[in-house]
């Protein structure tokens, strides 16, 4: 779960990490009040999910009260790369004198951790990843040491850090770790982190992306879901414990395990070049179970986009067999009845599967038809998107 930047930085401030004064504004005229409450220069910050705010315009010094009004005003319902900005952050100014990069992060390929830190901070760590490579420290981080003063000054000399920063620096590095660890978090960065005129070392932009895994280990964490801006059908699946991820296709996919999901998604792809463009519609993935329940909740979150034209179930009996999948497809038709009204191409292979053919096959259900492989199935949901778009 990727948090706000205003969640972030209250995070942070729960650590002890050092961050400015920021306040949370859903209209221009609590904006106005949040910069007389915090006095000089402020910032008003467009609060949503993704980077390049700035070139956006969704970033705005104010100098006055009036300034900071005239910012929320035109930043409130500014469309940032597909996010609408819902609210925005007063955050107090800060006379930056250099801007520094730190992140701490879970390394999956190497299952540990790996700090990224930067003297050069400011711009998108990608950018400087690619053009000034050699600026960009990488350091393993080990979970079951982490980070503490002394590997803290290590990282920040490793950055290339001037010795009179580098116990500085390193202390909030800690404290960064600290939010990293306690708060079981996939991702913790400031960008930029920076030493101000008078010398202090803020953070002044966070990001934190958390671990949904461990959700039950943090009452806390459910208070920080975006509920409003979530797209209402992956709450819905979300609801009923579905992996679904929506797409911007035609063809609905239904597959059992992330694999065969992935693999489905591409040779939908591929067919939809021969039918007009067709597109997958989403990612769902039922995992080992294919009850009717289960087929039915998947159905009806698919069935309820609009842009989908038909659906693709693609299920490798194993533990869960072709003819449990077949029955299950069969009752969710039922239970869902006359709101399942797009055609479904079903291919089922493994165990079992002849018998979950032959259900099918009995039912013959007006909106179902079965395909022997999963290219021949691609192509017909792709063709019948296509018919139906």
């Amino acid at each position: 779960m990727d948090l706000f930047e205003y969640q972030a930085r209250d995070l942070f401030e729960s650590y002890g990490v050092p961050v400015l004064q920021g306040i949370i504004a859903d209209t221009p005229e609590q904006a106005k009040a949040a910069a007389e409450q915090i006095g000089g220069v402020v910032v008003v910050k467009a609060q949503v999910k993704v980077g390049g705010r700035g070139k956006a315009g969704g970033v705005k010094v104010a100098k006055t009260p009036d300034e900071a009004f005239a910012h929320a005003q035109a930043i409130l319902g500014l469309d940032i790369k597909g996010h609408t900005v819902q609210r925005v952050m007063v955050a107090q100014g800060a006379d930056i004198a250099e801007e520094f990069y730190f992140s701490v992060l879970l390394d999956r390929a190497n299952r540990s951790y790996l700090s990224l830190v930067s003297v050069e901070g400011g711009m998108e760590i990608e950018q400087l990843a690619v053009e000034k490579p050699e600026a960009l420290a990488r350091v393993e981080v080990n979970p079951l040491t982490g980070i503490n003063q002394e590997a803290g000054e290590a990282i920040a000399r490793q950055a290339g850090f001037p010795d009179e920063l580098v116990e500085q620096v390193a202390g909030v590095f800690v404290k960064l770790y600290d939010v990293f660890a306690g708060e079981d978090a996939t991702l913790v960065e400031v960008n930029p982190l920076v030493r101000t005129g008078d010398g202090q070392i803020l953070a002044l932009d966070g990001k934190v992306t958390l671990d949904e895994n461990a959700d039950f280990r943090h009452e806390g964490h459910g208070a920080l879901e975006d509920t409003a801006s979530e797209d209402p059908l992956e709450a819905k699946a979300k609801a009923h414990g579905l992996n679904y991820v929506k797409l911007d296709g035609q063809v609905g996919v239904i597959g059992n395990g992330a694999g065969l999901v992935m693999s489905t998604l591409d040779v939908v792809a591929y067919a939809g070049e021969r039918h007009g463009g067709v597109k997958p519609a989403n990612f769902l993935d039922i995992g080992g179970g294919a009850s009717a329940e289960v087929m039915a909740n998947g159905l009806d979150v698919i069935l309820g986009d609009p842009q989908v034209k038909s659906v693709f179930v693609n299920v490798f009996g194993g533990i869960t067999a072709c003819d449990a999948v077949a029955n299950g497809i069969v009752a969710a038709l039922g239970i869902l009845g006359d709101a399942a009204t797009k055609p479904l191409v079903v291919r089922l292979d493994g165990n079992n599967v002849e018998e979950g053919r032959r259900i099918l096959a009995e039912a013959a259900h007006p909106l179902v038809t079965v395909a022997a492989t999963m290219d021949d199935a691609a192509e017909k949901a792709a063709e019948l998107a296509a018919a139906a778009a």
